[in-house]
C-alpha cells in the first residue's frame, strides 16, 4: 500500500497562515520567554490574571512576543479588542474605534486598542488617542521595535507603563520549536524527526527572533521529502540551508546602543570590547566613516592632552578609510582603536571648551580689553590707545590681560 505523503501544495491550502502565526499562544501559560515581565508574581502576570492591565507599551526586538502577549491579554480579559497597524492606519481609524469604545463603555465593557509599530504614528496621530486614554475610554497597548522614549511623543509614554522585551535565548527558541513539531496547529501531521544539532543551529542562527526560527523550521520541513517510512528527517545541513547566515542587522535603538557601547569602551580603555563593538557594527552594515569620526572625537575628548598623538593616529586612520576603503581600512582603524584605548586618559580638553562656551554665553556683551583690540585704525582717545605688549620682545611670554575685565577679575580672585 502506497504511503500518502503531504505535499507543499496540500499543506499551504489547509494551512494558509505561516507557522509563526499558527503557533501564537492563546494563554499566558503557553507564552515563551520574557520571564522578567511574564512569570508568576510579576506585575504584568498578576495584572493579566486579575484583568487589570492598563495602558502599556511593549518595546523590544522583532520576534520576541510583543504582539503575541497583546493577543494573550485579549484572550485573558473580558474586554473588547481592536487592532491597528500604524503603517496602514490614521486618525480616522483611531477616532472610529474611540467612538465605538465610548458606546461600549456605557454598557460596562472596556476596549483595548493594540497599535502595532506604534513608533510610526506622527505626533498628530498619537495626540488623537491621548484624551481617550486619559479618560479611560480605551486601554492602549503599543508595540514597537524602537526606543519609545526617543521615538514616541512624551505625552503617550507618560500615560503608559513601558515593558522592555529581550531577545529570546537559545533554550527558549528550542522549546518553542519542539512544541511546534508536535502541536496540531504546527507540523504534527508531517511526522518530523529532527536532530538536536539541527534544532541547535536554528536556535542560534535566529538571533533571538522566534518568528525567524519558525520560518526556518517550516521551510526545512516543507522542502524535505519524507523517507520510505513516511518520516521527514531534518538534519543540520538542511537547517543550515533553511536559515543560512545568522542575521547581523540591527534596529535603530540597538544600533545607537552599540555605538554608545563602542564609545564607552574607548573611554574605558577596554580594547577588546571596543574592537568587538566595532566588528558588530561593521558586520551589521554601519557606515565605517561614522565610527572613524567617533574615534577622532574620542581621541580628543577622552585622551586629549594626556597623549596628543592619539588625534594624529585617529585622523590618519580616517584618512586611510577615505582613501583605500573597506575591508582593508579596518586594519588602520583597528590600530587607532587600540591606540586610543591604551593611551592615558584626560578630559581636560572637553571640560575647557565646555567652560569656554558657557562663559561666552553668560558674558556675551563683555568688551574686548583696549590693548588687544584691532589696531589698524585710529583710536579716538588716549585710553583706547593702551599699549599692547608683544610677547616676543620679552623672550616669548609676558604677563598681560587677555580676558574681558569681568572675567579677568574673577580669574584673579
Amino acid at each position: 500500500m502506497k504511503t500518502q505523503q503531504n505535499t507543499l501544495f496540500d499543506f499551504e491550502i489547509k494551512n494558509a497562515a505561516p507557522l509563526a502565526e499558527r503557533m501564537r499562544p492563546q494563554l499566558i501559560k503557553d507564552f515563551v520567554g520574557q520571564k522578567h515581565i511574564v512569570s508568576p508574581n510579576t506585575v504584568l502576570w498578576r495584572a493579566i490574571k486579575a484583568d487589570r492591565v492598563g495602558s502599556c507599551i511593549f518595546w523590544g526586538p522583532p520576534g520576541t512576543g510583543k504582539t503575541t502577549l497583546a493577543n494573550v491579554i485579549a484572550n485573558s480579559t473580558n474586554c473588547h479588542f481592536e487592532k491597528l497597524n500604524a503603517v496602514a492606519s490614521g486618525v480616522a481609524d483611531a477616532k472610529k474605534i474611540i467612538d465605538e469604545a465610548q458606546k461600549r463603555l456605557a454598557t460596562g465593557k472596556k476596549t483595548y486598542l493594540l497599535l502595532d509599530e506604534c513608533h510610526r504614528w506622527s505626533k498628530a496621530q498619537s495626540d488623537c488617542v491621548l484624551g481617550a486614554v486619559e479618560q479611560g475610554i480605551i486601554l492602549f497597548i503599543g508595540s514597537t521595535t524602537e526606543n519609545p522614549y526617543a521615538s514616541l511623543t512624551p505625552a503617550i509614554v507618560s500615560r503608559c507603563r513601558v515593558f522592555e522585551f529581550h531577545s529570546l535565548d537559545e533554550q527558549e527558541i528550542k522549546q518553542a520549536l519542539k512544541r511546534a513539531l508536535v502541536h496540531k496547529n504546527g507540523l504534527q501531521s508531517f511526522d518530523v524527526e529532527m536532530s538536536e544539532d539541527a534544532l541547535d543551529h536554528i536556535a542560534w542562527a535566529s538571533g533571538g527572533d522566534l518568528r525567524k526560527a519558525y520560518n526556518a523550521l517550516e521551510l526545512a520541513v516543507l522542502t524535505t521529502e519524507p523517507n520510505e517510512n513516511g518520516k521527514v528527517v531534518v538534519d543540520k545541513q538542511t537547517a543550515v540551508d533553511s536559515i543560512q547566515k545568522k542575521a547581523l542587522s540591527v534596529d535603530e535603538s540597538s544600533y545607537y546602543d552599540m555605538i554608545s557601547a563602542f564609545c564607552k569602551s574607548l573611554r574605558g580603555s577596554d580594547e577588546k570590547a571596543a574592537m568587538f563593538w566595532f566588528a558588530r557594527l561593521i558586520s551589521a552594515g554601519c557606515d565605517p566613516m561614522l565610527l572613524a569620526r567617533r574615534l577622532v572625537v574620542h581621541s580628543a575628548e577622552d585622551v586629549g592632552m594626556a597623549d596628543p598623538n592619539a588625534m594624529v593616529v585617529a585622523t590618519s586612520a580616517m584618512k586611510a578609510l577615505e582613501k583605500i576603503g573597506m575591508p582593508e581600512a579596518r586594519i588602520p582603524m583597528a590600530e587607532a582603536i587600540i591606540y586610543v584605548c591604551r593611551a592615558p586618559k584626560s578630559n581636560y580638553v572637553v571640560n575647557a571648551i565646555d567652560e569656554a562656551f558657557d562663559l561666552a554665553e553668560k558674558y556675551a556683551d563683555a568688551p574686548v580689553p583696549n590693548h588687544i583690540k584691532y589696531n589698524a585704525y585710529q583710536r579716538s582717545t588716549d585710553q583706547e590707545k593702551a599699549t599692547y605688549l608683544y610677547p616676543h620682545d620679552f623672550g616669548g611670554w609676558v604677563e598681560q590681560q587677555y580676558l574681558p575685565d569681568v572675567l579677568y577679575k574673577k580669574d584673579k580672585n
